[in-house]
């Protein structure tokens, strides 16, 4: 069965990195993409970034330039460089393998909490 399992988030300062890691089973991870969302309190899931199968990446613009997303399809995990990291950056961020070759269902991970203190 897919499972996705994110790990990294934590307590950050204003201007600080975290790295996210979304480790993936289940799938053949290299053919798919993979997205990153992220909620905060209050507020509903957003798009943050999405890498393809291609490599080719999308980002939100609330975090293009500081965000990137990247792949190692050896270790069938996703992740998610945020430097420059703002107080507004705080939620809830989660994988999701989305709904793509004949897979009409999306997959989540349990999410992992990033919380940029100011």
């Amino acid at each position: 069965q897919v499972q996705l399992v994110e790990s990294g988030g934590g307590l950050v300062q204003a201007g600080g990195s975290l790295r996210l890691s979304c480790a993936a089973s289940g799938f053949t991870f290299s053919i798919n993409a993979m997205d990153w969302y992220r909620q905060a309190p209050g507020k509903q899931r957003e798009l943050v970034a999405t890498i393809r199968s291609s490599g080719s990446t999308n980002y939100a613009d609330s975090v293009k330039g500081r965000f990137t997303i990247s792949r190692d399809n050896a270790k069938n995990t996703v992740y998610l460089q945020m430097n420059s990291l703002k107080p507004e950056d705080t939620a809830v961020y989660y994988c999701k393998k989305p709904r793509q070759l004949g897979v009409y269902t999306d997959y989540w991970g349990q999410g992992t909490q990033v919380t940029v203190s100011s």
